[in-house]
């Protein structure tokens, strides 16, 4: 991994049905200790139909080339226990050595 890591994360995967049918998520570990390096942040952002200033957080992860990590897999901070959803999974294009993985992610806890 290129980054500094700041913590270790467990990628969790996989769904069920409750007795309704409705379908929900599993806390089934897929993978466990990837070393990441993970930073919250808040931006401050104004549309033209509401100029009213809104703070929005997002958080952002780096994760090691290759690592079996896919949209909408759930990642559970280890030092934190803080939750989030992937919502996006890329990297940039390097000749010389493969680049981490950036993890957009949507804190759910």
């Amino acid at each position: 991994m290129l980054a500094v890591a700041t913590t270790r994360l467990t990628v969790l995967r996989g769904t069920t049905t409750d007795a309704y049918g409705d379908e929900q998520d599993t806390d089934t570990p897929h993978l466990t200790g990837i070393t990441a390096s993970l930073t919250e942040q808040s931006r401050r952002i104004t549309t033209r139909d509401d100029p009213t200033p809104r703070i929005v957080r997002y958080a952002v992860a780096r994760v090691t080339a290759g690592t079996d990590i896919t949209d909408q897999d759930r990642v559970r901070d280890e030092r934190t226990g803080a939750v989030y959803i992937v919502e996006a999974v890329s990297s940039m294009a390097n000749p010389a050595v493969a680049a981490d993985l950036r993890l957009d992610l949507r804190r759910t806890t």
